[in-house]
């Protein structure tokens, strides 16, 4: 009982789960048992259900969490306790309402706040868990919702279902139980992969008899977050099977391609891989808001201080002066008692200077950040039109952090790239294609409107797929034979799989989108691939089918960087094509060949340089004897049990010797608009950016390159690979002394760490650039072994300019994440697109989705969400410094207006007998923070900015003082509050002085309280109204309304509160009838007001006006610049574009595994349906091979993704881009094309 109600009153951050959802409460699940169709057994060990739950409230807990989560706030509590006082009689000398109206509305609007976004996260889990799955319930099929799913249940999956649960996969419609599944949610990557159901279990079908008396027991691991790994066993019918990760279908996965499929819940709702990996939702606040928290426990002590010093007065002026007047007050023994009356009068004056922290500071505070989100909210240029996606601040609280990033850690696929490969050039036998030159012979720039090849000869023809130059069409069409053997080799060459839906409508089923963009590009120059069986590959060679003989399949691994098929064409020739890394493919070229490949390398550093992923394409013609006798070694390897991959690639590589040289491939990785640009100007504002992508080692190194953080002139990259943490420790440590030299070797054994320095003075004396890229593996022995490890990654990956960190889990994002926050005092910021960036969302200070191709996962667990990366450049140069400025000069502003204010009583004090009487009248003291300067201050904290947009994104410079955090901090507060003090001193002084022996034009005293009230209010109002005139830089007609409204606002309403309606109406409350016109009908009265003005305002003023002309920051010469522009209207000077020449080249950067070529060759991939005969072959068999039995033309409608849920492997080295970002108008600003030094 006492769990449940814990249950209720505790809300749910991501890593609790309440009693009676773990196994074996009270210690932790070593091992998990699960017994198919058999509830009753698996409700013994108390497994979680299939219902999420990632809100916070419930109805019942709403108020008391919230409110408890509220008073959290120091200040909120503060002003509870000064609620409690102001209800005591005997010490109050303010009205209660004064401080619970304005303390009720800032915990409502929070409240109605906090209770909206807990709203769309419930609606979230909602239409999650009520989604619907069929269940297999005593012996039935039955609907079932997903929250209702249990351990132990068998269900059933059709094409293009999520996933429900962690399933071990049992049976489905492929031959062989092979199943596809998209992981997208799960690693982020779009290729399919396959998944593969035992033997034993396979031969269940979709019999529901045999499913319903299935009643195997697994033993496996307990619940983790280890997504490429699962260990169990399955016992059946008195039988162990070993179970691993690819027998397993997780939550998250969507089924493709594949009709059904059944499978048993392993794993349900909470302990599943997907939402172990999800981590923690956290309550983010902002540094500012910490710090203010900090600041309010600092002006309470200093009330304590003040309220001690004048209760000390009040005791030293009772037993001196007071004690004469007792008895004609005819007090009662207690109250005559002095140090009793110093007691009420300390807290008596903790009430009075409590507006010092007026509780409208956090009512203002809520409403500029709210309309800070707005205007990210309504700007057009952070709209993108293709998706029709507004950006969204979903939240409000974290809108001046955005302007003190210092870390951003991106995902990359779908984030910054758009995961579309395009075929944009080739090189064949010496001559490149993909060009495009006027009738001068002068190229041009391809553009929108260039107009493409048209592909209208070719009734297969992909209507998507766009080329630019026609002469490669012309060369198909009089066959050439260099060019037609190009594109027969990409057609033949591959592991793609079709899938003919009708007559003529191919889609190709290709395991990475390189391979789909290369085979596509074959398609539409006439070479089609049509079809494909275990043992051959028919294509339609300019309108004509012709069946090839799959001789071998000479796979791929990450060892040899290239993959060759051998087929019989119907002539009878056997032919070897190859395609691979072009430093691989060279190497086994005939001598022959030399001269075309030294042209066909500077085609291939073309291609390099503006980015593009390039391919080696060959191919060798073999002797039958030659190829029968290397058949029959070939087929005696693949039997052997011992060192068999060793004789496969000897094997191989005798056969792939004396290649003759086709030509090159360039393939586009599309890049989001914008990309490197954004990156460039981000890294300018001293911005960090770290890539954490699941992708293999190559590929994210190819898109550093392209997006310019990796460049050829970088001094070293350094690549972590350890496969122990000795050896992680020891390339680190290498490193480290790479950049800092032998010294640093002493300053790891002494224990020091450069990341514990807060000014990062070693980070900021390398002059050197550096790259660092680790990847997942050695990533973990760094995480999870060593805190000194730890320290040594995070002191590299801080000097070096990039870091890419690839192959890495969902988890892992978040603990890189973590170690940065944890070590460096820097904001963070995470950004994704998929499901598995979640967690990484969640951990860093700020979170930002985008909307992309895997799904909202991301959006909704993000605190701002848009539909491009390089809007993030605008979010943080633009919004993010403006709403990080105004905030600042906010709080400033406010803090010197109310010191300003409230210390006016403390100087009264001393001429009162310490007796706790207040300057100015209650109305005064209610309305000044509401109504006489609320506005103002609002009006500057919403619109003000130092420069406009388009300056603050030329100068990223001007981000740097967010970062330092210059612009409030405790040294910033400490000046504010001075001028505060002194403010207040000459508005009390000054016209005390004065008015002390100042006379009427009658003749009269002046001098009288109420009178001397009125001239230091309106001095006061005066003042903070001039002074909020010099802190505004940006003027506009809302700035003008206010300031001269409230100063219209306070001269209306002292008149009326002093005037004979009101008067007549409310005698009591408004007892001082034409004071106000008396006393400010007085010249005498005004001139006060203005010396008393004229002393505050003019020592800031010539401080100000000394510093901004000897000592200018940055902000002031690029605002003299923008006034300069203004008149001047000069041209804008924009650095060209400059294409990177380079050595490095792209590699074969497809998402390919060893074990494609087998599982092509057996057939267990396909599903066979009977069509049009195959065209016999020409050519006798081969004597060293056996026939092959006559087969008919098959379609294949399966597909091969990647084998067992591997990652990508990738051949060769990497591209490169080296593009200088000229000035762009996308939309999300401008890249910068100069920097000031301030």
């Amino acid at each position: 009982m006492a769990a449940k109600w814990l249950r209720m009153l505790v809300p749910w951050r991501g890593g609790w789960t309440p009693r009676g959802k773990e196994p074996r409460p009270g210690c932790a699940e070593e091992e998990r048992h699960v017994r198919a169709n058999d509830r009753l057994y698996n409700d013994k060990f108390s497994y979680a259900d299939n219902r999420i739950k990632t809100s916070k409230y419930s109805i019942l807990t709403f108020l008391p969490v919230n409110l408890f989560e509220q008073f959290q706030r120091v200040a909120n509590a503060y002003f509870l306790v000064l609620l409690i006082l102001q209800l005591i009689p005997e010490i109050s000398s303010l009205s209660w309402f004064t401080t619970i109206v304005p303390l009720v509305m800032v915990l409502v609007i929070t409240a109605v706040k906090d209770a909206t976004d807990d709203y769309f996260r419930h609606r979230s889990d909602q239409q999650v868990n009520t989604r619907q799955s069929q269940v297999l319930i005593q012996g039935k099929l039955q609907n079932e919702k997903w929250m209702n799913v249990r351990v132990g249940d068998i269900i059933k999956l059709e094409n293009n279902q999520f996933v429900t649960a962690d399933l071990l996969l049992l049976s489905s419609s492929e031959p062989y139980g092979l199943c596809y599944i998209e992981t997208a949610e799960l690693d982020g990557e779009n290729n399919l992969k396959v998944r593969q159901a035992l033997t034993v279990t396979s031969d269940l079908g979709a019999d529901i008899a045999k499913l319903a008396e299935f009643d195997g027991e697994i033993t496996c691991e307990p619940p983790n977050n280890k997504l490429d790994r699962f260990t169990g066993t399955l016992c059946w019918r008195g039988n162990k099977h070993p179970l691993e990760n690819e027998h397993m279908l997780l939550r998250g996965c969507v089924l493709r391609n594949t009709d059904w499929c059944f499978g048993l819940v392993v794993f349900a709702g909470p302990q599943t891989k997907l939402m172990q990996n999800c981590g923690r939702t956290t309550f983010k606040r902002t540094s500012i808001e910490k710090l203010m928290n900090t600041l309010v426990l600092w002006i309470f002590g200093f009330l304590i201080c003040m309220g001690i010093i004048l209760a000390i007065g009040n005791t030293i002026w009772e037993v001196k002066v007071g004690r004469a007047f007792w008895a004609y007050l005819q007090w009662g023994e207690l109250l005559s008692n002095a140090v009793y009356s110093g007691f009420l009068t300390f807290w008596s004056y903790i009430i009075i200077l409590n507006t010092v922290v007026p509780i409208s500071l956090y009512v203002s505070v809520e409403v500029l950040r709210l309309g800070h989100s707005y205007f990210i909210n309504w700007d057009r240029k952070l709209y993108y039109g293709e998706k029709d996606m507004a950006a969204e601040a979903r939240t409000t609280t974290l809108n001046e952090e955005l302007g003190q990033v210092e870390f951003i850690f991106s995902d990359k696929t779908g984030t910054l790239t758009q995961n579309i490969l395009i075929f944009h050039k080739c090189s064949i036998n010496g001559t490149t294609y993909g060009e495009v030159y006027d009738d001068f012979h002068h190229k041009v720039n391809i553009t929108e409107k260039t107009p493409c090849v048209d592909f209208s000869f070719n009734p297969l023809s992909d209507p998507k797929f766009r080329f630019h130059d026609s002469s490669l069409v012309e060369a198909v069409k009089v066959g050439e034979a260099c060019v037609q053997e190009f594109f027969r080799l990409l057609a033949l060459c591959h592991t793609v799989m079709p899938e003919e839906r009708s007559e003529g409508e191919l889609v190709y089923q290709a395991q990475s989108p390189d391979e789909g963009a290369l085979v596509t590009a074959a398609r539409n120059f006439g070479f089609v691939f049509r079809a494909r069986t275990p043992e051959t590959i028919t294509l339609y060679e300019i309108g004509r089918p012709v069946t090839y003989q799959l001789l071998a399949f000479l796979d791929f691994n990450n060892v040899r960087k290239r993959m060759s098929v051998i087929v019989r064409n119907p002539k009878g020739e056997i032919k070897l094509y190859c395609k691979g890394a072009d430093t691989i493919v060279f190497e086994r070229l005939h001598p022959s060949n030399e001269d075309l490949m030294d042209t066909t390398s500077e085609h291939l550093n073309e291609f390099a340089g503006e980015g593009l992923r390039t391919l080696a394409l060959a191919y060798r013609e073999l002797d039958e004897d030659v190829f029968g006798e290397w058949m029959e070694r070939l087929q005696y390897a693949s039997t052997v049990v011992g060192n068999r991959e060793e004789l496969l690639n000897e094997l191989y590589e005798e056969v792939e010797q004396d290649l003759m040289l086709l030509g090159a491939t360039a393939v586009e990785d599309k890049l989001q608009e914008g990309v490197p640009e954004t990156i460039t100007c981000l890294s300018l504002a001293n911005i960090k950016i770290w890539v954490l992508t699941g992708d293999k080692l190559e590929t994210a190194m190819n898109i550093g390159y392209s997006c310019n953080m990796l460049r050829d002139d970088m001094d070293e990259v350094f690549v972590i690979s350890g496969h122990s943490s000795l050896e992680v420790a020891r390339e680190l440590r290498s490193a480290k002394e790479r950049i800092l030299g032998p010294s640093c070797a002493k300053l790891s054994s002494a224990g020091k760490s450069i990341s514990s320095s807060s000014d990062s003075v070693f980070e900021e004396t390398i002059i050197a650039e550096y790259a660092l890229i680790i990847n997942g593996h050695s990533l973990a022995h760094a995480l999870e072994l060593e805190v000194e490890l730890e320290q040594v990654l995070l002191d590299v990956a801080c000097l070096c300019k990039t870091v890419i960190c690839c192959r890495v889990t969902p988890l892992q994002k978040a603990q890189v994440v973590e170690l940065v926050k944890r070590h460096k005092r820097a904001v963070t910021l995470a950004i994704g697109d998929g499901a598995n960036d979640v967690s990484m969302i969640k951990t860093a200070h700020i979170g930002v989705g985008i909307s992309g191709q895997e799904g909202t996962q991301a959006v909704l667990a993000s605190d701002y969400s848009f539909g491009q990366f390089r809007y993030l450049q605008r979010l943080l140069l633009v919004h993010g410094r403006w709403s990080y400025r105004r905030m600042c000069k906010f709080l400033c502003y406010f803090f010197y207006k109310n010191f300003a204010f409230t210390l006016v009583h403390f100087w009264f004090g001393f001429l009162c007998g310490f007796s706790a009487q207040t300057v100015y009248d209650q109305w005064f003291i209610t309305l000044y923070n509401i109504v006489y300067t609320s506005l103002p201050v609002l009006a500057m904290g919403m619109f003000d900015k130092d420069v406009n947009e388009h300056f603050s994104l030329r100068y990223p410079s001007l981000y740097r003082p967010g970062q330092l955090n210059l612009l409030f901090n405790k040294r910033k507060f400490f000046t504010c509050t001075l001028h505060g003090v002194f403010t207040s001193f000459v508005l009390f002084f000054v016209p005390y002085v004065l008015c002390f022996s100042a006379v009427r034009d009658d003749g009269a005293h002046v001098s009288d309280q109420q009178a001397f009230a009125i001239t230091i209010a309106t001095s006061l109002v005066i003042v903070v109204s001039v002074q909020i005139g010099l802190d505004t830089d940006y003027w506009t007609a809302v700035n003008h309304f206010f300031v001269w409204g409230s100063l219209a606002m306070y001269f209306a309403i002292l008149f009326a509160m002093h005037s004979d309606g009101l008067f007549s109406m409310f005698p009591s409350q408004f007892p001082y009838i034409g004071l106000a016109r008396n006393a400010l009908t007085q010249k005498s009265v005004w001139l006060v007001i203005l010396l008393t003005t004229v002393v505050c305002i003019m020592p800031m003023l010539a401080i100000r006006f000394l510093k901004t002309d000897l000592r200018p920051s940055l902000s002031d010469k690029v605002y003299l610049l923008q006034k300069a522009s203004r008149r001047q209207h000069p041209q804008e000077q924009s650095l060209k574009r400059v294409r990177r020449t380079s050595s490095r080249r792209s590699a074969y950067a497809f998402a390919h595994q060893q074990g494609y070529g087998e599982l092509i060759t057996s057939g267990r991939n396909m599903k066979f349906t009977a069509s049009a005969s195959t065209p016999n072959l020409s050519a006798p068999p081969s004597p060293a091979l056996s026939p092959p039995a006559p087969v008919q033309n098959m379609s294949c409608t399966g597909w091969i993704g990647t084998w067992g849920g591997g990652g990508e492997e990738e051949l060769g080295d990497v591209d490169s881009t080296g593009e200088s970002p000229g000035v762009t108008d996308d939309g999300a600003g401008k890249t910068p094309t100069a920097e000031i030094t301030a």
